[in-house]
């Protein structure tokens, strides 16, 4: 259990059996043998802000926070992970891996820079894991030349010249990560295709996207080998997904490149939209590929991690696959961030003290990444208060995860009805809980 107050941190709490008669008051209901989408995982980005703030700890603090986030025994388990291509918000400054102007070629390509600070902390974090990651790579701009603005920032589109060049970035990035040991599982075109940012950005419309997909990236990963990578879509926020995945999916030659959609959330919730794309295409996959608290940090926030834990239950409940957050750790001042826009991330680094500070939203996560194993299955489940938040799984050994979070201001005593019976837990006011449930039906497929 994990609770705003009372300084319970997935702390280990009774379920009391209950008789079939004595089932009063509200109840969280699973039917297992009703079962969804198969679930990939949960993680974390590797941003080079990240990265460099991992270095700066002594090398025992820096081994017990990949021990916390990535060991699958005794951590949360992260399978996940996102990784900028180029530089982003959470960079050091601005950069390019084709950074020589005119280089159509991309003779001068080079991924020196990820090796100072990002490759460490992806390798060392497989390491713990015991297997690479099942990592997305995605591009917050193309390099300056390439853009009709000449500016890594402030929007821009890329030049029409540049297209089959910016396709063939994505394939060197690939390569190079992969000769590094460092697999990419998959890449979206663009982070926050939308947005005009003081940092690194570019803007795609749906169109552009779609064709770009279809006509460059697409077959550029097939001709090197890489039609395995997966492609996704849109990897912005959930008020437009519906719009995008119209279009990205309405014509057949560009569908089939596209895996799926990524989504994040800023800006209203719109969990319903999730569920439209969902249902509309339920051949393809939804992926939420980033969520920070902003204007960070919020250290000990409780209404931070209570944001967390409500994103996850609704789009698990709505059709996703897989939950990355956003910046694994950052330092105490919500950075670094080469243009200022710090933000909140589930583990703090307090530098002048060397050391990792895990934050609430750190434990919510682990309410569900350290019990709900990839390739678990969504199970049919309801509660009987909107109060109750709450979703389970059922993992490949057969056991269910039933995770139930009390938004309400006053403590529920709350009956779980299963196959193999029924138990009580008692949540206090805005407390997040996860109970595995026995093994009742045949493993999950």
């Amino acid at each position: 259990m994990t609770a705003r107050d009372g300084g319970a941190r997935l702390a280990a709490q009774p379920v009391a059996s209950v008789a079939p008669g004595d089932a009063d008051g509200p109840r969280v209901s699973i039917d297992a043998s009703r079962r969804f989408q198969t679930v990939l995982g949960f993680g974390g980005a590797f941003t080079e802000a990240a990265a460099v703030t991992w270095q700066t700890l002594p090398e025992a603090e820096r081994e017990a926070l990949l021990q916390a986030y990535f060991d699958p025994a005794t951590g949360h388990g992260y399978t996940l992970g996102r990784v900028h291509m180029g530089s982003c918000d959470f960079s050091l400054g601005h950069y390019a891996h084709a950074d020589v102007p005119g280089d159509l070629a991309l003779e001068h390509f080079s991924i020196a820079r990820d090796r100072v600070a990002l490759l460490p902390f992806l390798k060392a974090a497989q390491r713990v894991a015991g297997r690479p990651l099942t990592l997305l790579a995605s591009p917050w701009s193309p390099p300056a030349w390439m853009k009709d603005n000449g500016r890594m920032a402030h929007g821009g589109r890329l030049k029409p010249e540049c297209r089959e060049a910016w396709a063939r970035c994505f394939v060197r990035f690939i390569q190079a990560y992969a000769d590094e040991g460092v697999p990419i599982w998959g890449v979206t075109l663009q982070n926050e295709p939308l947005a005009v940012q003081r940092w690194d950005s570019c803007l795609w419309s749906a169109q552009e996207e779609r064709d770009f997909v279809r006509d460059h990236l697409g077959p550029a990963l097939d001709t090197a080998g890489l039609g395995h990578v997966k492609i996704l879509g849109w990897d912005h926020n959930r008020d437009l997904m519906v719009e995008r995945a119209s279009v990205l999916y309405g014509d057949p030659d560009a569908a089939r490149r596209f895996w799926g959609l990524a989504f994040h959330w800023y800006g209203e919730p719109h969990f319903d939209h999730v569920r439209q794309v969902h249902e509309a295409w339920p051949d393809k996959q939804l992926l939420f590929s980033e969520g920070c608290q902003e204007g960070g940090p919020h250290w000990d926030s409780w209404a931070a991690a209570e944001r967390y834990a409500l994103a996850l239950v609704n789009d698990l409940n709505h059709g996703t696959v897989g939950w990355i957050d956003w910046n694994l750790l950052l330092d105490e001042t919500g950075g670094p961030n080469h243009v200022g826009n710090l933000c909140h991330a589930p583990v703090l680094v307090d530098r002048a003290a060397n050391r990792w500070v895990a934050q609430p939203s750190f434990h919510v996560l682990g309410q569900f990444a350290r019990f709900v194993a990839p390739g678990a299955r969504r199970v049919l489940c309801t509660a009987t208060r909107e109060a109750l938040a709450t979703t389970a799984l059922a993992n490949p050994d057969g056991s269910v995860a039933v995770v139930v979070l009390n938004r309400g201001d006053e403590a529920l005593s709350c009956v779980l009805t299963h196959d193999a019976g029924q138990g009580r837990i008692d949540l206090p006011a805005h407390a997040i809980a996860t109970c595995t449930l026995p093994p009742a039906l045949p493993a999950a497929a």
